[in-house]
């Protein structure tokens, strides 16, 4: 097999990733590795915007203590700001809104996403970190809004 063959697959899944996270903090919770991270993303269809997002990682201490190896809690928590002047792009306006956001938390099932959902209404993006899971879908969610603010005449 050629080396085009193999990661040619991986890339291209990659790239079509919907945004990319920078690991801004890192909080240790206890003596068994045990971290609260946090991560900053950047909208990639909304310039200005910037969500924090923050989560439980477990340490390997905790899990050779409590098995449950390749999985991480559910837990998130979200907060979004403009950081600069806003321009939206094509983005999804349907009430299921569009996956701004997709990282693993077990080798197999379980992501942490963030969606967009345009509340034309009310001219504000809602964001929402929640767990996606094949089987065991989760009511552990949180939620940050940022307000489309118009400019004055």
């Amino acid at each position: 097999m050629t080396f085009k063959r193999i990661f040619a697959p991986v890339l291209a899944l990659t790239l079509s990733l919907p945004a990319y996270a920078d690991v801004v903090g890192n909080v240790d919770v206890d003596w068994l590795g045990n971290d609260i991270v946090v991560e900053a993303v950047q909208d990639p269809k909304v310039k200005g915007v910037t969500c924090h997002l923050s989560y439980f990682e477990r340490g390997l201490i905790d899990r050779l203590q409590k098995g449950n190896w390749f999985e991480d809690p559910s837990n998130s928590s979200i907060s979004c700001r403009q950081t600069g002047s806003i321009e939206i792009g094509d983005i999804n306006r349907d009430d299921e809104g569009e996956n701004v956001f997709s990282e693993r938390r077990s080798i197999i099932f379980k992501t942490l996403r963030v969606k967009r959902i345009f509340d034309a209404q009310n001219n504000t993006l809602i964001y929402i970190s929640h767990a996606r899971d094949v089987q065991n879908g989760s009511a552990k969610m949180s939620m940050s809004t940022v307000p489309l603010y118009q400019a004055s005449q």
